[in-house]
């Protein structure tokens, strides 16, 4: 390892590739079991009409993310450590309550996945979800940032396997064009859909994750431009995967039309598995899909829990650092323990949890304006004059995302006040 950091030091090329890995890994990570299930959902009910929905929000996530990045590589502080030096305790707290919130709710859709995938394959939650929970805590308790960026980048890459999914079910463009044609702006449970996918790709955790990350692994000013691209990159990838499966299950249903456009419904990791079977094959259709959202599940759980970890004791002001060992900084390991144990024992005890999928993408849009207002007001603030905004650029985002969370505000309350589910 030492001689290849030397390496990279001396070689620009060598050292981009080694910079690429947090860009990546949290788009993977947004490619999770509670955003699969939402895409398939989208697919089942309303075939391919949101799909230019899911390609379109690429570049605003693309922007945010960068944003973290940006802070991350310049300030070499945390999100929560930034908020509470510049707005104060207050503000530092509220964002990592809302933090908190959104990860509990992320946890439990990947265990909930796991437990799905298990149960698909007549394996019991009391196996998969023990197994599960510690291989989550045996890949962050045996190494430093690098080695477990790199385990978790090896495990999302099961998540390529949505692509031979939405392959093999050869979708008609046809039915496409004519979908994307017909969107009922007015219908509720089209609307909320859309807020649930909105709130499923601006995940808070990300911003939390990627920054710390950025800080963590020592990236420095010249490194930015080779992250930015490992951001673009994985921005475009975790949009393509989501994209997969809404094919996937928009051309499985496609025959399948009900009341006012809509189509089928699928609410759970098992149905979907159920839906494409007939069309990949029962035994290897299943292992194909089961592998990817597994892969998605298990990252996603790592990046959640790590930015949790991370968020709090950047507020708390505790030791929070993969470099460090557990007897060093206890109350990181610990919390990082906590989130994932305690996640695997509500899904364990609880199974029929199946309705939160979708319920946590929508909370997440409810969240969009604090994490994207405070997030934006530290680019302006916190950033030195090298690498801020220009003023045409701030204006830009500023708009975009004051537009996404108009949309993920108007679809969550108009779903929910009409008792969409």
């Amino acid at each position: 390892m030492d001689q290849f950091r030397l390496a990279a030091k001396r070689l620009p090329v060598l050292r981009s590739i080694a910079v690429w890995g947090p860009g990546l890994l949290v788009m993977l990570a947004d490619t999770d079991a509670g955003n699969v299930v939402t895409a398939a959902q989208a697919g089942a009910q309303w075939g391919y009409r949101l799909l230019p929905l899911l390609m379109l929000l690429a570049p605003f996530l693309y922007m945010v993310q960068e944003l973290a990045v940006r802070l991350g590589i310049y300030t070499g502080r945390g999100h929560g450590e930034l908020i509470r030096e510049h707005f104060g305790a207050g503000w530092a707290w509220l964002s990592v309550a809302g933090l908190a919130v959104a990860t509990a709710g992320t946890l439990v859709t990947e265990f909930t996945a796991v437990a799905g995938i298990g149960e698909m394959f007549g394996v019991s939650r009391s196996l998969t979800l023990p197994a599960a929970a510690l291989a989550l805590l045996a890949v962050v308790a045996t190494g430093s940032y690098r080695r477990i960026e790199r385990t978790a980048l090896a495990i999302g890459l099961f998540e390529l396997a949505f692509f031979a999914v939405a392959w093999a079910t050869h979708p008609d463009w046809r039915v496409f064009a004519a979908d994307v044609a017909d969107l009922p702006l007015g219908n509720r449970e089209f609307l909320y859909l859309t807020a649930a996918l909105i709130g499923a790709v601006f995940n808070p955790w990300m911003v939390f994750y990627q920054q710390a990350a950025v800080a963590d692994k020592g990236l420095t000013p010249s490194d930015c431009q080779a992250e930015r691209w490992d951001t673009a990159a994985g921005a475009l990838l975790t949009q393509a995967l989501t994209g997969a499966v809404l094919v996937a299950a928009a051309a499985t249903l496609g025959g399948a039309h009900g009341a006012n456009g809509m189509r089928g419904s699928l609410d759970s990791v098992g149905e979907i598995g159920a839906a494409l079977a007939p069309v990949l094959g029962a035994q290897w259709g299943r292992a194909v899909f089961g592998a990817g959202v597994l892969g998605a599940a298990m990252v996603a759980a790592i990046v959640a829990s790590l930015a949790l970890a991370w968020g709090i004791g950047e507020v708390a002001g505790f030791r929070r650092s993969l470099e460090y060992r557990p007897q060093q900084a206890p109350w990181f390991y610990g919390v990082y323990l906590v989130a994932v144990a305690g996640s695997a024992a509500l899904v364990w005890g609880a199974p029929d949890l199946v309705w939160l999928n979708i319920a946590a993408q929508v909370v997440n849009a409810f969240l969009l304006p604090l994490v994207l207002g405070l997030l934006i007001a530290l680019a302006v603030k916190a950033l030195p004059e090298a690498a801020r905004l220009s003023r045409p650029y701030r204006w830009i985002l500023a708009a975009a995302t004051s537009v996404l969370c108009a949309v993920g505000w108007f679809g969550a309350m108009w779903g929910w006040i009409c008792g969409v589910k």
